[in-house]
């Protein structure tokens, strides 16, 4: 185990730099940007590794993965982000561990969010997921509302018990206006969350970027990055 922790030590200590230099270059101080560690398709105990080297933010994008690692590691000083599409049938199970989940985009999901987080008795961060590739539906190809839909959902979050709306989240677009312009569109997503914040001053979560386009992300103005393989290595799929 010794050998996989000094791997993920080197590998967070690499992802670290890169954060400082991005900060450094866009006259930001490094605590304005939180790492987000996606633990898909990595076991517990790499949970629990990178709890021991100062990891608290964590985030899984499929619950059948997250559930049991959640649980596995509910004696850790972590907050959990979901940022896969959401099932509405995977709600109540969500809602049992995760504080944030990134990928709101749609109004039925909101109101079953809503029920399940007061049933619990829990309050659940929401970011809604802008679609900077949305076609006529709407709605992106990873999942997400068009820039035009924001509003409207940002105020049924805002409105709904038991929600907390935290921001806005987005994917670097592989299709449309922003394929291949990775900081386009962030600056894109920037604009919205100035939108927002009109109406909603608190919610001034900014997730954008990934370990291939943090860099682009922390210039354009993230809060939080969402960096896997560059902290955890590439591995085939689980299950």
């Amino acid at each position: 185990m010794t050998d996989r922790k000094d791997e993920l030590a080197a590998n967070l200590a690499r992802v670290e730099e890169r954060i400082a230099a991005a900060c450094a270059a866009a006259g930001r101080a490094r605590d304005e940007v939180t790492l987000i560690v996606v633990t898909k398709t990595f076991p517990a105990s790499d949970v629990r590794i990178l709890s021991e080297l100062g990891v608290r933010h964590v985030a899984e994008n499929r619950d059948q993965d997250a559930a049991p690692k959640a649980a596995a590691c509910s004696d850790l000083p972590l907050s959990w982000h979901f940022v896969g599409q959401l099932q509405t049938n995977k709600v109540r199970s969500v809602v049992g561990y995760a504080d944030v989940v990134h990928s709101v985009d749609r109004a039925k999901l909101v109101n079953v969010l809503s029920k399940e987080a007061v049933r619990a008795g829990r309050e659940v961060g929401c970011l809604i997921q802008v679609a900077l590739d949305a076609g006529a539906s709407g709605r992106g190809e990873r999942g997400g509302v068009a820039p035009e839909g924001v509003a409207e959902l940002a105020d049924l979050v805002a409105g709904a018990e038991g929600l907390r709306l935290d921001g806005l989240m987005t994917v670097a677009p592989l299709t449309g206006e922003y394929a291949g312009r990775e900081r386009a569109a962030f600056e894109r997503l920037m604009d919205l969350s100035t939108d927002l914040r009109r109406n909603h001053p608190a919610a001034n979560m900014v997730s954008a970027g990934m370990s291939a386009d943090l860099e682009q992300a922390v210039a354009a103005g993230a809060t939080h990055v969402r960096v896997g393989s560059a902290v955890l290595g590439v591995r085939p799929r689980l299950g």
